[in-house]
């Protein structure tokens, strides 16, 4: 076996990350709409159990990025609010892309959701830098 650079090592690390962006960026949503976030609320916003989300939740402590008390409300951590902002910045840049390509709303929003966690940083910067030069509108 040769050492050449493994092409799927970065969407391995990826598909790791992206549970951890989706469950903060939830977490701050639901923070945003209703003032604390419960671990009913996750389960339901993420439509996954309770158990899952306790799981996943204790693995995001561990890592630093939430707070929590048994029985309390989640939180995130200066890291996991980080975490959120980047992770929606990435979100709105790529359907902002997508559009201008003439995507549709809803098929852009879709796709973003996949794409946002896997985006390199210099396709962002190049989607950005297009969707700063493009004028028509999408």
């Amino acid at each position: 076996m040769t050492n050449r650079p493994n092409p799927f090592a970065k969407t391995r690390r990826d598909h790791a990350d992206e549970t951890a962006e989706d469950y903060v960026e939830a977490i701050e949503d639901i923070e945003i709409e209703q003032g604390t976030c419960r671990v009913k609320d996750l389960a339901a916003r993420i439509q996954v159990s309770h158990v899952t989300v306790t799981r996943i939740l204790n693995r995001l402590a561990d890592a630093g990025l939430v707070t929590r008390t048994p029985y309390g409300p989640v939180g995130l951590s200066d890291e996991g609010r980080q975490m959120a902002r980047a992770s929606r910045d990435r979100h709105e840049i790529v359907v902002a892309f997508l559009r201008r390509l003439g995507v549709t709303a809803a098929t852009a929003e879709r796709d973003a959701e996949g794409m946002e966690h896997h985006v390199s940083d210099e396709t962002l910067a190049a989607m950005r830098t297009y969707i700063g030069a493009s004028t028509e509108a999408p």
